[in-house]
């Protein structure tokens, strides 16, 4: 009987720890692009390495898994204060990966960032014949100046779009813009740049901050992005669609898709990125959020950062319906 009562204990409490997969990755981290891998079979989180004073963290960290749950940390994949990037000088942040297939069958994988370089942010972009690395940077910054006279070059994006089978890349700080890419992914159109900043709103619900993120699903481009600051309780996400990857942008009748839950100490969850689960309907939401204990201004919320994902989801017309963020997490 003691034996018993013993094993059911064990079993509650692994019930327990199982049910809290949100944070998913140990320590600050955030930004978080997530990947799926053709190559290995493995899905991957790059991350921005979060926890130091003037967000200055100068490294992407990587992490790999097979079923959404466990993650292994694969290391550091790019350090702006080393050669591996010899225009930067640190301040790394907000990574985007994507993999492209190569016509002998192989993959290749671009890594784009943004640095600091002297006294603004650029936006550059590595290379590698494998998601965990080596990197090799391109030797140069792809994106310097601001389309609008403002603003930093930081949160970027990358995109394929499935129906034109063309690449393209979007940032921006206080606007929103896009651009189609050459074939080497390193190369940005200057002819196609667009200002597709989403206008109007409020902090209450869409007003455009930073870090949009784009994918596609039955004919139409979703485009999300993050609402007031990144240290803000209040940090959420709105969306809008379009039928173009350049817009412009539908804001949706109802746009705010994901926002914190203080009842269940669920706070600032922002900046994401989306992954869909090859060959089916089944779409996840990757964000980062503000750890509980750092809330207060004098205790820097917006450096204590920790990475979540949940379900994400569609109704019959295809409006994303809000996510309520979760210490569960994402499933299989």
């Amino acid at each position: 009987m003691k034996r018993t009562l013993m094993t059911l204990m064990a079993a509650a409490v692994m019930t327990t720890v199982a049910a809290q997969q949100n944070p998913l990755l140990p320590g600050f981290h955030a930004d978080p692009e997530v990947l799926y891998s053709n190559k290995t079979g493995k899905y991957y989180i790059y991350s921005t390495t979060d926890g130091m004073p003037g967000w200055g963290g100068y490294t992407y960290s990587v992490f790999s898994s097979e079923n959404l749950k466990e993650w292994k940390d694969e290391g550091i994949v790019l350090d702006a204060k080393s050669d591996q990037v010899k225009w930067a000088d640190g301040n790394l942040w907000a990574p985007a990966a994507i993999e492209v297939r190569q016509k002998d069958g192989s993959y290749k994988y671009f890594l784009y960032f943004s640095a600091n370089a002297g006294l603004r942010k650029e936006i550059g972009v590595a290379v590698s014949d494998h998601p965990t690395g080596p990197f090799v940077e391109s030797g140069a910054p792809i994106i310097s100046d601001s389309p609008v006279g403002g603003g930093q070059q930081i949160d970027v994006d990358v995109f394929q779009d499935p129906k034109l089978k063309k690449f393209y890349i979007y940032w921006g700080n206080g606007y929103m813009a896009g651009a189609e890419l050459d074939a080497d992914m390193k190369t940005v159109k200057k002819e196609t740049l667009t200002v597709m900043t989403p206008e109007g709103g409020t902090l209450q619900d869409y007003a455009f901050r930073e870090a949009a993120y784009v994918f596609y699903r039955k004919g139409t481009y979703y485009f999300t992005w993050s609402v007031d600051d990144t240290g803000s309780p209040n940090y959420h996400v709105a969306y809008g669609t379009s039928k173009s990857p350049l817009g412009p942008i539908q804001v949706a009748d109802e746009p705010v898709i994901l926002r914190q839950d203080p009842e269940n100490e669920i706070y600032g969850t922002a900046h994401n990125s989306i992954l869909q689960i090859p060959g089916k309907d089944k779409w996840y939401i990757f964000y980062h959020r503000i750890n509980k204990q750092y809330l207060q201004r004098d205790k820097e919320p917006g450096i204590h950062r920790e990475v979540c994902a949940d379900r994400l989801t569609f109704d019959k017309k295809g409006r994303i319906v809000p996510v309520k963020p979760t210490h569960e997490g994402p499933s299989l």
